[in-house]
């Protein structure tokens, strides 16, 4: 199964609803909580490609998105076999 990283803040509807997801499917991640460390959030935001918002997932070497983005790939179907991979 593919490495999955999730960057976080506190009191993040969104970073709960994506890390239940993940949860529910039984997939393990690491996650980083950016709340109160400015590199870490730097670091997000060049590894997101500019993207700032909460949460930033990645599966391995791909870069999901937020939340919705989660969501929108498992209703299509396509979230298994990227965490697969």
């Amino acid at each position: 199964m593919a490495e999955v990283v999730i960057y976080t803040r506190q009191l993040c509807g969104f970073c709960t609803a994506a890390k239940r997801l993940l949860e529910r499917k039984g997939v393990a991640y690491k996650e980083h909580d950016a709340t109160f460390d400015q590199d870490l959030r730097k670091e997000m935001v060049q590894k997101a490609n500019g993207r700032s918002t909460f949460p930033q997932i990645f599966v391995g070497d791909t870069h999901v998105g937020g939340c919705d983005d989660l969501h929108d790939l498992d209703r299509a179907g396509k979230l298994d076999a990227l965490l697969a991979a």
